[in-house]
């Protein structure tokens, strides 16, 4: 399951499953946008099916989850890639409150909601892979003042990414954290230097690890890298 696969970084990783056979389901609040991604993938789309899901509402979380379960079984791949942009370019003390409780739900409470959903079914199966779409923005190592509210998001979710490779370490859940880099995207701007191919390379390259692949770690261009 993809988050925010209507477009950009979420469909590409959707993409670039399908071609390694995996089925996937294309998630987002939009449904009739992402069944429009579905469609555009061509012959791949057979293999996909598009989900309404808000990130933000547990209760959208559960439902996609049934409908997954009820057409193709439980979820092995979780790809928290659904994350917003707000006050790119504002000062910490400047952004409003609701600005920061928005970036909050969407980057990083709802990743933890996702998680809540479909990690302890593959605990209780042995086998999954969780892929938190980070960002160099939320590296403590070099940190600057750009979009505070959501460096400080993706920090929490590279902190998430940690804690949950710690609890399920010995389940056979592997959860690592990646930033795609600066991609031409809707988020990115047509400025960007890396392609959507490039930034998802990762993505699927840790989504689809074998058992004895790396947990808990956080990873640019298939390398680790400083948190």
């Amino acid at each position: 399951m993809v988050t925010g696969a209507n477009r950009g970084l979420g469909l590409e990783t959707a993409r670039q499953l399908l071609a390694r056979g995996y089925r996937v389901a294309l998630t987002g609040r939009d449904l009739a946008a992402v069944e429009r991604a579905r469609r555009g993938l061509g012959d791949a789309a057979v293999d996909a099916i598009a989900v309404a899901l808000d990130i933000t509402q547990p209760a959208s979380i559960a439902a996609a989850a049934r409908a997954i379960d009820k057409q193709w079984g439980p979820v092995d791949v979780l790809v928290n890639n659904a994350a917003i942009l707000v006050a790119e370019n504002g000062d910490a003390l400047s952004i409003p409150a609701r600005d920061y409780q928005r970036s909050f739900e969407t980057n990083l409470f709802g990743a933890i909601e996702a998680c809540r959903v479909f990690v302890p079914g593959m605990a209780a199966r042995r086998y999954g892979r969780v892929v938190n779409v980070s960002s160099g923005a939320g590296q403590l190592s070099g940190m600057s003042t750009y979009a505070p509210a959501y460096a400080m998001t993706k920090t929490a979710l590279n902190a998430l990414t940690r804690i949950l490779a710690e609890s399920y370490r010995s389940s056979g859940v592997l959860v690592n954290a990646v930033d795609p880099g600066w991609v031409r995207t809707d988020m990115g701007g047509r400025s960007a230097p890396r392609s959507v191919e490039q930034g998802a390379d990762t993505i699927v390259w840790l989504a689809t690890l074998p058992d004895k692949g790396p947990t808990g770690g956080f990873f640019r261009d298939r390398r680790p890298i400083e948190w």
